[in-house]
């Protein structure tokens, strides 16, 4: 009997078992139970990610709809909460504005005096500098004006008059400032008025100063305060309209006294942001 060709059992005279071959057949079949064993491994392992897979699903979901719990961070830690540590408020408010304080008289409240308006013994305008030679205040504001000046300062409430008069050079300037209780006031005065500010002589300005001679007067106004100039020769001889020293001294006598205005409003200013820094300081003491 004959196996065919190339059989297991065909041996060199056709009866004898050919063991090589067997042995080789044998530990075929053993590997391929052995890949057998090792895929069905692999497959079981899948599955079971599978289901532990589904069962991580299924517990992450609420019955009801909702979320059983909250999904882990982006890094995969929890949250922490936010401790940061709070600093109490201690911000200040917006600066003062200037204006206002030499604008409303519940705010205008520092000493108005020729000390406080007219402080240095000389007015220095740019490179001009002029003595000073007499100062003088009053609250009877027609005591202090001449002519038509006189009865609108009173008709318009003027509360105070106060006045300087420096010199340079046989020229000599006057200048007054008068105080009323609005902006409006002092506004209207301005362009109502012919200026004719009294004179005001001392120290070296004659008695005669824009006394009966013509002389060159200015007005104009800021905040509640409206100021003038007079200003001439201090040996009596009449003031030209081209009579360029005479300009020269009452521009820098009005320029002065429009600064003057504006520092006291500045100083009234600068003193409320620091209390309101001081306040704001005390606040946050409190609340630390």
């Amino acid at each position: 009997m004959s196996f065919g060709q190339g059989g297991p059992f065909d041996g060199p005279g056709g009866t004898t078992p050919d063991w090589d071959a067997l042995a080789e057949e044998s530990e075929a079949r053993a590997r391929r139970k052995r890949w057998m064993y090792i895929g069905g491994g692999a497959l079981a392992t899948v599955a079971v990610a599978g289901i532990v897979a589904a069962a991580v699903m299924t517990s992450g979901s609420d019955p009801k709809g909702g979320s059983a719990s909250a999904p882990p961070s982006a890094s995969g830690l929890t949250e922490e909460p936010d401790d940061k540590p709070s600093f109490p408020d201690v911000s200040v408010p917006p600066p003062p504005n200037p204006r206002d304080y030499i604008s409303d008289p519940a705010k205008d409240k520092a000493p108005l005096t020729p000390a406080t308006l007219f402080p240095q013994k000389k007015m220095v305008v740019g490179e001009n500098t002029y003595a000073r030679a007499k100062t003088s205040s009053t609250k009877d504001c027609t005591a202090a004006a001449q002519g038509a000046l006189g009865s609108l300062l009173s008709h318009n409430g003027c509360s105070q008059l106060l006045r300087a008069t420096y010199s340079k050079g046989g020229m000599a300037v006057t200048v007054g400032i008068a105080v009323f209780d609005s902006p409006a006031k002092a506004e209207r005065v301005k362009n109502q008025s012919k200026p004719n500010l009294a004179p005001l002589a001392g120290d070296g300005v004659p008695a005669s100063f824009c006394q009966g001679t013509k002389c060159l007067m200015t007005a104009n106004a800021t905040g509640r305060y409206a100021y003038f100039t007079i200003s001439g020769f201090t040996n009596g001889k009449s003031v030209t309209g081209s009579e360029a020293q005479a300009r020269r001294i009452g521009g820098d006598a009005a320029g002065y006294a429009f600064n003057q205005i504006t520092q006291r409003g500045k100083d009234q200013a600068t003193q409320a942001a620091r209390e309101q820094a001081r306040e704001a300081q005390e606040r946050a003491q409190k609340q630390s």
